[in-house]
Formats: structure tokens, C-alpha cells, sequence
């Protein structure tokens, strides 16, 4: 018993190290950067071993290279395989089920076509060409480690019905077109028009706006219909790629709107308002970045504002000690209050994200929601009555009122 309660631990702190969360610590970042490096190394090392000349002049070395890949990424597939059980949404199928939900799953085909070209080389007498390609699969990892990817992924596949019902249109279209054009220049061009399938070719190049020129109308009819095709195929284009352009652009406002959500839901000056409220106050909030050294708040100097770190790490340099906020952290929300003068200094210690609050801003909205000004006065009493390294924010006693009117 004593031992499988030492594999469950382990198992939960190998999957912690390959997928981090936000807190993660330097191992689990470490080797995610090195799982990142190896994608983008094999990759290069993939692409100009299709050189001949330079194959022939570095074969070893890419042969190293894939060789490590190999050991590496075979290692990387069977620990996610061990740890799929701690995945959340398998932790109540069991074992075998979390397991075999990882093997189908899309990151889990992935990780497997990431090593399966070398393993199949083995087994079966394949072209070379064909397993340097099929290498090539291991870009689509990278889908694991980039949101931008993984937004435009989940984009493709939330709109997948009306991308297939444009493609539909998009067939029905060059049936359509090539038909036409059959009748209109089967006699001028029987080589070319001569068949629906051969006018098919000539259809979908003019309808997807490439026109390669090699198969073009000669009759006054065919240059008509040509140029009616021509502006049909700018609509059919313009169709998918405003769907996919529209589902990117709300998947990452969706995505920056639930990490804001739930940072903001964290300060304990709005953590009891309900969601209306927090999103009164998330409409106020403004974005800054600041770069590594920089000063963001200085110590004697007005406060005009709290802020909320959504990435990066600040130093806040007090009196009797520093102390050392990272991403959730939020300091300066009773100096917004007061708009008195900072009780520290405040600098970055990386490049840091920052979500400002005004605090004419917090103020007016106070004065707007009644119930809204009295948590936030109650919350910062209760942050004027616990320890700075606990609370980490800034507490100044002197920035807060008496009472609510003052």
C-alpha cells in the first residue's frame, strides 16, 4: 500500500513537470523549454537533410540528432501515458480507460506520429522521402505548448458545420461552373472542355482565385462565364476565411476574457462581487507591459492606480524588507482608494504584464454601485488587518479613510 501511494506521487509530480500549471516551478518550465528546443531542432535538422549535399556533409549529426528525438520523445509518450490518469478529465475512467483515452486522443496521436517514423523503419521497408516527411509531424506538438495553436485548433473545429457546409457550396459551385464551360468550349477546346472532370480543373483553380493560365476560354461565351466564376470564387474565399478569421478573433478574446475573469474574481477587494460586477470592473481595466528593471511605482510619489499582474514577476521594495509578487499578485489597491502617496517601490523584476486600475475609475464605479463601494471598503479593512507577505499587496494605513465618506 505503502508503495502505491509512493508511484501516485510520483505519477502526480511527473505529470505536474510536463504539463505545468500557472504556478509551475523551474523543473516543469525547464523541461517544457527543452521539449520546445527539440521540436524546433529536429525539425531544422528534418528539413535540410532533404538537401542532398548538406546530408551528405552532416549525415552524422542528423542522424545524432534524430537518434536523441527519438530517446526522447519515446520517453515523453510513455510518461504522459503513465501520468494520463491525472489528466482531469480522466481521472474517473480508471487506469486502462485514462489511458487509452490518451492514445486517441488528438495530443496523443501526435505524440505518437512524433516517433512512429523511426520505429516503422524497422519493421517495414519504407522510402526515405516518405519517413522524412512524415518527421515533419512532430510541428503539431508545438500545438501543446503555443495557445495561439491550440486557439486557432479549437476555432476550426467550433465551426467546423459552416466550413463544411462552404466547402459544400464551394464543390457544388465548380460542378456547376465546369458544366457550363464544358458546353460553352467542349467544341473550341476538346482537349481541355472536352469532359466535365478536364473543365473541373480549370474550375477550381479559377474559383479558389489562383488562375495558373495553363487551361484558359477562348470564345467570347467562355471569357464571360470566366469572369463570372472569377467573381464568384472571390465570395467563396472570402467565406471560410471570414468564418475562421471571426472564430480565432472570439476564441482568443474567449480565452483573454476567462484569464482576466478569473484574476481579477482572485483580488480580495472583488472577490465577493458577482459576475455583473466583476465585469463592470474588468471594462475599466487597461493593459501596460513593463520591461525587466523597470520602475512602476516609486515610494513618496501619487498613487493613481492599483495594479494586477498577469505575468512576470515585480519586486516591492518596503522599508523593512522586499518582497517578490508574481502572476495573480496585485499590489497598490488602497493607495487607488486613497490616491495618496506610495508606501514602496515597485519594479519588475522580468518582462511583466500589468492590468491597470485608475483610480477615478474604481472610484466612479463605487459611486455608481453602492453595494460594489461597500465590499471594496470592507475588503480593504480586512487587508489593512493581515500581514503584508500574506496579503501581498500594498498596505499603507494611513491611505485608507476613517470611514467610506471621508
Amino acid at each position: 500500500m505503502f508503495r502505491l501511494r509512493r508511484l501516485a506521487r510520483l505519477r502526480q509530480r511527473l505529470y505536474g513537470i510536463l504539463d505545468p500549471g500557472p504556478g509551475a516551478g523551474r523543473l516543469g518550465v525547464g523541461v517544457n523549454l527543452t521539449l520546445i528546443g527539440l521540436i524546433v531542432v529536429t525539425l531544422a535538422a528534418t528539413i535540410l537533410e532533404s538537401v542532398p549535399r548538406l546530408a551528405a556533409t552532416y549525415g552524422g549529426l542528423f542522424e545524432a540528432i534524430e537518434y536523441l528525438a527519438l530517446a526522447v520523445f519515446s520517453i515523453e509518450y510513455l510518461a504522459r501515458l503513465w501520468t494520463a490518469i491525472e489528466q482531469p478529465p480522466w481521472r474517473r475512467l480508471g487506469a486502462i480507460r485514462a489511458r487509452l483515452a490518451f492514445v486517441v486522443s488528438p495530443a496523443g496521436l501526435i505524440d505518437l506520429a512524433a516517433v512512429l517514423p523511426f520505429w516503422l523503419s524497422f519493421v517495414i521497408a519504407a522510402d526515405f522521402k516518405v519517413l522524412l516527411v512524415l518527421r515533419l509531424a512532430r510541428f503539431f506538438k508545438l500545438t501543446r505548448y503555443s495557445p495561439a495553436m491550440r486557439s486557432l485548433l479549437e476555432a476550426l473545429y467550433t465551426e467546423r458545420r459552416a466550413l463544411v457546409g462552404c466547402f459544400v457550396i464551394l464543390f457544388g459551385a465548380t460542378l456547376v461552373a465546369a458544366a457550363l464551360m464544358h458546353l460553352v468550349e467542349g467544341t473550341a477546346q476538346p482537349d481541355k472542355f472536352g469532359t466535365i472532370p478536364d473543365a473541373m480543373w480549370w474550375a477550381i483553380v479559377t474559383l479558389g482565385t489562383v488562375g495558373y493560365g495553363d487551361v484558359v476560354p477562348v470564345t467570347p461565351a467562355g471569357r464571360l462565364l470566366a469572369g463570372a466564376t472569377i467573381f464568384v470564387g472571390i465570395l467563396m474565399v472570402a467565406l471560410p476565411v471570414g468564418i475562421v478569421a471571426t472564430a480565432f478573433a472570439n476564441e482568443v478574446h474567449r480565452r483573454e476574457f476567462v484569464v482576466t475573469w478569473s484574476l481579477v474574481a482572485r483580488i480580495p477587494l472583488f472577490s465577493e462581487l458577482n459576475a455583473t460586477q466583476i465585469a463592470d470592473v474588468m471594462k475599466l481595466l487597461r493593459a501596460q507591459k513593463a520591461e525587466k528593471g523597470t520602475i512602476i511605482a516609486r515610494r513618496g510619489e501619487a498613487a493613481h492606480s492599483m495594479y494586477l499582474i498577469v505575468d512576470g514577476a515585480v519586486e516591492i521594495k518596503l522599508r523593512h524588507g522586499h518582497v517578490q509578487l508574481g502572476e495573480g499578485d496585485f499590489f497598490g489597491e488602497v493607495a487607488a482608494l486613497r490616491q495618496s502617496r506610495r508606501s514602496a517601490t515597485v519594479i519588475a523584476l522580468r518582462p511583466t504584464r500589468l492590468l491597470a486600475l485608475d483610480a477615478s475609475d474604481l472610484r466612479s464605479l463605487m459611486d455608481r454601485e453602492p453595494q460594489i463601494a461597500a465590499r471594496v471598503w470592507d475588503a480593504a479593512r480586512t487587508r489593512l488587518g493581515s500581514d503584508f507577505e500574506k496579503a501581498a499587496g500594498d498596505i499603507l494605513a494611513t491611505e485608507l479613510p476613517a470611514n467610506p465618506a471621508a
